[in-house]
């Protein structure tokens, strides 16, 4: 049963379907021999992913299908807004990085922000993958998933794009900044 604080009225699912839809036919480099009656079709089947979708889409992340899945039958949804969605900037990579900070605390993390949407944060490879599809954060950096081994040193990881090159650094997960956020993946 979904939680009634995750449904949508019918007038956002239909908003949010034309929305999706203008821009999967808008950027079909990203999704070639996928047919949207077919995702379409996957959408409405779930309406728990749908809600997900909304606040990717509500906080700015422009969720466009980027794959298939042939063995488990999924799409796979990643942030695709140019910069990194600005509805969910200034905020420290997890909840034990933001629990950390004394002063200056940042509204939130981005782990917990991404939990509480139903969605993970890209992986490294994810963000490069992304961004054979064009070029995303030339302004703006994101938080990538962090491997284990780092994340227990203290540090967190993020990339982004300068001089037509993918780059991949290093802060304190407790760091954040106006200009960092971080993108969203979702299996529907």
């Amino acid at each position: 049963m979904i939680s009634p604080e995750r449904t949508l009225t019918p007038e956002q699912r239909d908003e949010l379907i034309r929305t999706l839809k203008t821009r999967f036919e808008r950027n079909m480099h990203r999704h070639p021999g996928l047919d949207w009656t077919d995702v379409q079709a996957r959408l409405e089947a779930r309406p728990e992913k749908l809600w997900s979708l909304h606040e990717m889409e509500r906080t700015g992340g422009e969720p466009d299908v980027v794959g298939f899945d042939s063995q488990t039958g999924e799409y796979i949804v990643y942030d695709c807004a140019p910069e990194s969605p600005k509805g969910r900037r200034s905020l420290c990579y997890d909840h034990a990085a933001l629990e950390s900070r004394k002063q200056h605390k940042p509204e939130g993390s981005a782990v917990g922000m991404a939990e509480a949407m139903g969605i993970e944060l890209l992986t490294e490879q994810e963000y490069r993958e992304l961004q054979k599809l064009g070029a995303f954060d030339t302004k703006t950096s994101s938080w990538v998933r962090t491997p284990p081994e780092i994340r227990r040193l203290g540090g967190a990881v993020f990339c982004d794009r300068r001089y037509d090159t993918v780059w991949v650094y290093h802060n304190g997960a407790e760091s954040y900044y106006a200009s960092r956020g971080f993108r969203g993946s979702l299996r529907v």
